[in-house]
């Protein structure tokens, strides 16, 4: 059965830094900020998108993930009104909305945490968090200790194991859904969430809202434990988000390739009925540009982005290939504040570029359902087919600092065009002899 996330583009938000929000929150709420999200819609319409990721969204101390109260829309953004109003916005546009939920700890602030600082041994929050010593002290100065994320202590680790805390938190997500109707969460740290919870989770999903989508932030180890059919729909693919980079920078495309392998083979696939969320950059991670040694590689990087299994995202200001990469151990670069009033584009080639690969993407079937075929692979040049209900859509790339002269097979169909110049392409056998420029792609369609 179709859902609306298998064929989704997703546009990703960090909303406290596109907005300029101020590093700590007084509580004040004074924030405006959803009058600038109100503009991004629009954007994200234009560019091709169907669905947004934004977050976190939720009350919080200062980064977002140090929640306050997770039934209040940061004050530095707006009201839970101002939020409402966007979700209609975006699901006017035709863009589904996904917020992140941060589960596993909460900031200081939280109400659970404060009824352990005043009443101690006699508090109900000293259960709502692991490892609460009243023999101990904190490094924040209380008398007591506490279990935090990495040992961040601003960052309180919740008890999954107290039933209190599991229904709390579904019982959020039940009023997220009934209050803003948002469409899916992206679960923060779900590789060390407790997955009787993520399964009870799954059940609500399902219950709260048809196709209410969840997704996992997972960097390493088998994905398919996470996603599957009675956790999560999807998690982050950051294996094939390493190989992206590393394969364009060393020129060695059998890395991408391998990682395609190792996760979605039919016999041996380690989640080969899932669909990931891919991307090539977000909030914790330095930007696509700098990462690449060679720029003009952002071209054959989106082509396979947005052509190969899974779901594509695009980190808010990387349509433009803006810079950002950590300083100092600050994630602050990685999250700038835009005005899209007043932005100039650096590279509307570029964005051009993103641009038609999204609606290629959402008007082509092949490249969410089709099957994977391997075409071609060298350490500069690339190829493979999706094939769907006996048409292809095939990707060519090229790391190579030179045009290449190709030829390359035609798994299925007769007639071929050029997806993005809509040009006829000569089938020559089972073949099609083309150049790829230097540092670029092309794709074609075939039926």
């Amino acid at each position: 059965m179709s859902t609306w996330y298998d064929n989704a583009v997703f546009y990703h938000i960090y909303p406290l830094g596109l907005c300029g929000a101020p590093k700590v929150n007084d509580y004040k709420g004074e924030g405006g900020g959803f009058k600038q999200l109100d503009l991004w819609v629009d954007h994200m319409e234009k560019l091709g998108c169907n669905a947004v990721y934004i977050g976190p969204l939720f009350e919080s101390a200062t980064h977002g993930y140090d929640t306050t109260d997770y039934k209040k829309v940061d004050g530095r953004l707006g009201t839970n009104d101002d939020f409402k109003a966007w979700v209609q916005k975006c699901h006017e546009a035709g863009i589904r909305v996904v917020v992140d939920g941060v589960f596993n700890h909460t900031g200081r602030d939280f109400l659970a945490f404060q009824n352990i600082i005043e009443k101690r041994n006699e508090s109900w929050g000293k259960d709502w968090y692991c490892w609460v010593d009243f023999n101990g002290q904190s490094p924040c100065g209380d008398p007591f200790s506490y279990e935090s994320w990495h040992g961040y202590a601003q960052l309180p680790k919740l008890n999954m194991g107290n039933p209190a805390v599991k229904d709390y938190l579904l019982d959020v997500v039940r009023f997220w859904v009934d209050e803003f109707d948002i469409d899916g969460i992206r679960l923060d740290c779900a590789d060390v969430l407790d997955f009787d919870f993520m399964r009870r989770l799954r059940q609500l999903a399902d219950m709260v809202k048809p196709e209410f989508w969840l997704m996992g932030e997972v960097i390493h180890g088998d994905y398919g434990r996470w996603a599957n059919n009675e956790t999560l729909h999807s998690v982050t693919n950051y294996e094939l988000h390493k190989g992206i980079f590393s394969a364009h920078n060393t020129h060695n495309y059998f890395e991408m390739a391998h990682s395609l392998r190792r996760l979605y083979d039919k016999n041996y696939g380690i989640c080969k009925n899932a669909r990931l969320y891919n991307f090539v950059d977000n909030h914790d991670v330095d930007r696509i540009y700098d990462k690449l040694e060679i720029k003009k590689n952002l071209f054959p990087v989106y082509a396979f982005l947005f052509t190969t299994l899974g779901i594509p995202s695009i980190y808010y200001g990387s349509e433009w290939g803006i810079q950002g990469h950590k300083e100092n151990g600050s994630d602050d670069p990685l999250r700038p504040a835009i005005d899209l009033e007043t932005f100039e584009n650096p590279n509307p080639e570029l964005t051009a570029f993103i641009t038609r690969l999204a609606h290629i993407h959402q008007t082509h079937p092949e490249l969410v359902y089709g099957e994977y075929d391997e075409l071609m692979l060298t350490n500069k040049q690339y190829a493979y087919a999706r094939i769907y209900d006996g048409k292809s859509c095939i990707t060519v790339l090229n790391n190579d600092e030179q045009d290449v002269q190709l030829s390359v097979r035609v798994p299925a169909g007769s007639a071929c065009v050029d997806l993005m110049d809509e040009m006829a392409v000569e089938i020559q056998g089972n073949s099609i002899s083309i150049v790829v420029p230097a540092n670029s792609a092309r794709l074609f369609y075939v039926d």
